[in-house]
């Protein structure tokens, strides 16, 4: 290989990490979040909506907070259950089973397991 090519090769091996760890953030260390809850029907704004997300190990808990216009009462878990990666789609899901890293759908509206962002602090609902 030459000089050039070394250069540009690197470059490229460079760009791909970056992106990858931006893109699948880590699980984030035991403790008591603020997170804004992202609503999938409206395209991941969150109309000011907040929730407190608590976590222990590998088990989370979505809390009503009582910020934002959302049914249900402060204090309320509105999700709760096993961190894990989805194997489709690298993201972070709220899972009650094992099987559930291979759901067929994940997140906003679907049936499946909802979203957890760590990156930028959002729990996906619909």
């Amino acid at each position: 290989m030459n000089v050039a090519a070394i250069k540009k090769y690197l470059l490229l091996v460079t760009i791909a990490v970056f992106v990858s760890a931006s893109t699948y953030s880590q699980k984030p260390a035991n403790g008591i979040y603020t997170y804004s809850i992202a609503f999938a029907e409206w395209g991941g704004k969150s109309l000011g909506a907040t929730c407190t997300v608590i976590i222990k190990g590998d088990s989370i808990k979505i809390v009503h907070n009582g910020k934002g216009n959302l049914t249900g009462n402060k204090g309320d878990i509105m999700d709760e259950g096993i961190i894990m990666k989805h194997k489709k789609t690298g993201k972070w899901i709220i899972g009650r089973k094992k099987e559930d890293i291979n759901a067929k759908e994940i997140g906003g509206c679907s049936e499946g397991p909802s979203v957890i962002d760590f990156k930028n602090k959002k729990w996906w609902s619909c």
